[in-house]
């Protein structure tokens, strides 16, 4: 993504010139075949089991080929939950949901404006290979997705570590899998959704992604750009830099160092402390502060907690210990959410226990959620095909201390998370890789965020909007990953539902900014 300084680029090229890496994955040379191909599946729509869907939301199966270049072969099965328009009389049609990942669970559709569920169907779907979509698995203990997770290696011997540990479960997964593995690239899943898209009977595709799900869309747009009727990708993900890099060298890459959503999250860190120095209800700040002020003093919290963890005694008596990768994963996850409120009050009661270790106390603090049960998995199956990446898993951690300095922490958390591609068993044929600027029957929609989105740097979304073949951007200033219909931003909200229901875009160049600020109150009062 565009944000990565060039005097970290000219490094990463020197690195693959000495190293001499692999690239990940193929190049695609043929045209794969289309969804057009193969039978339209039949929905058997039914109201959902109590555990699958929200009250009054229907469940159904749409079977979808395997492989595409065998449209009447082996088929899998997609679950899909639908929420149904409130205004059935004046529907336009369906909504398609995907919150992101890759991997995270989609078939909950999630709540839209009550202007957009009036006229459309809401429609979300777990992916191919993931959540109750047929889920492909490394193993048969549940504890290989974690294994397949690296954290955040400091030590030599903890980087080794993390190899062996995700080198043997992708072995395993390679024995264990079973032929789907080979068939989980997102243009696979673009065109299971457009299969769907015909099946609910609309003939062109509305549809709402979020982080992961903007990659998905952009695939969409350029497998089908004909077939589009309003596509909103909110937190912009560079279809170039996911897949193969934009210069010579960049496929020999992680794909999670040349997407720099590392650089987003520090971009975010710095909004956050700024805001933080400029209020007092910010327990973080003090006297005089200011960002760089505040950026020290999280700098020297990180520096300690690399000697060793931190002792905090919570209220009750228990006491709890802080490890430098704990606080990481936990800044990182607030930045998300922008929970600034919970993670500044957490970073000065762990600046106190610096200062005074045996009077310290804690609140009970949110930790960071733990991911659902083989996301792991269905992350590295998705990434780990549609990505060039190095086949050498050492050179993961070489690119993630060259990122280090850029952001502390962030760099390595993030790039580490390629390490499964190294080592990973299977390809897909069938990837999608540009080009990128096919021209869509009607605009697409991208929101960036500009204040920080710690997962999709805003440099992405605006050059997105000039790689797509008919784009418009929308801009919004707020914390988080993710703005739309998150009741943070009635700009952003009402201009998505013009778009989605009239196909009505923003002027060039709007730009909305948030309710609240990070420590209002969710109320708006003082």
């Amino acid at each position: 993504m565009g944000a990565r300084p060039s005097a970290v680029r000219r490094g990463a090229q020197a690195m693959v010139a000495a190293a001499g890496l692999i690239v990940g994955m193929p190049a695609v040379v043929e045209a794969a075949p289309n969804s057009d191909d193969a039978g339209v599946p039949v929905l058997n729509w039914a109201p959902c089991p109590i555990d699958d869907g929200p009250p009054g939301s229907e469940c159904a199966t749409a079977r979808v080929p395997l492989s595409y270049r065998d449209p009447r072969g082996p088929r899998i099965s997609i679950a899909l939950t639908k929420r149904l328009a409130t205004d059935p009389r004046h529907k336009i049609g369906t909504v398609f949901t995907n919150p992101g990942g890759p991997g995270s669970g989609g078939r909950i559709p999630p709540r839209l404006s009550p202007a957009v569920a009036a006229r459309f169907d809401i429609v979300g779907f777990d992916p191919r290979g993931t959540g109750a979509s047929e889920p492909v698995t490394c193993s048969d203990d549940p504890s290989d997705d974690a294994k397949l997770g690296p954290g955040l290696p400091v030590t030599d011997a903890e980087e080794t570590a993390a190899i062996q540990q995700v080198g043997a479960v992708t072995a395993r997964c390679a024995q264990h899998a079973g032929p789907l593995l080979g068939h989980m690239s997102t243009a696979n899943v673009a065109r299971d959704l457009d299969l769907v898209r015909r099946a609910v009977g609309d003939r062109q595709l509305t549809y709402v992604g979020t982080s992961y799900g903007t990659h998905l869309g952009e695939v969409y747009a350029n497998l089908f750009p004909q077939r589009v009727r309003a596509l909103v990708l909110d937190g912009v993900i560079q279809p170039e830099e996911w897949t193969t890099g934009t210069r010579p060298g960049e496929r020999d890459e992680p794909f999670t160092y040349r997407t720099g959503a590392y650089l987003g999250a520090q971009t975010a860190l710095r909004s956050l402390l700024r805001a933080c120095a400029a209020d007092t209800r910010c327990e973080f700040t003090e006297p005089g502060a200011t960002e760089q002020s505040l950026q020290r003093k999280y700098d020297d919290l990180l520096a300690t907690l690399r000697r060793g963890p931190i002792a905090l005694t919570g209220s009750p008596g228990e006491q709890e210990k802080v490890t430098y990768q704990e606080l990481v994963q936990r800044v990182l996850s607030a930045l998300y959410s922008g929970d600034a409120e919970g993670i500044t009050g957490f970073l000065q009661r762990l600046h106190l226990a610096t200062q005074h270790p045996v009077a310290t106390t804690v609140a009970v603090t949110g930790r960071a959620d733990e991911p659902q049960r083989a996301f792991n998995t269905w992350f590295a199956a998705v990434a780990c095909t549609d990505t060039d990446n190095p086949r050498d898993p050492r050179a993961v951690g070489r690119f993630a201390r060259l990122a280090e300095p850029a952001a502390p922490g962030f760099a390595s958390i993030r790039v580490y998370q390629a390490l499964p591609c190294a080592t990973w068993p299977a390809t897909d044929p069938d990837r999608y890789t540009g080009p990128w600027n096919r021209p869509t029957a009607n605009p697409v929609l991208l929101i960036g965020d500009r204040l920080g989105d710690p997962a999709t740097p805003y440099e992405d979304a605006v050059a997105t909007s000039h790689l797509l073949g008919n784009a418009r951007l929308l801009t919004a200033d707020q914390f988080g990953h993710g703005v739309v219909y998150d009741g943070r931003n009635k700009c952003i909200d009402s201009r998505v539902d013009d778009y989605l229901i009239g196909r009505t875009l923003p002027p060039e160049g709007t730009v909305c900014a948030a309710d609240r600020g990070p420590f209002d109150p969710a109320n708006g009062s003082r």
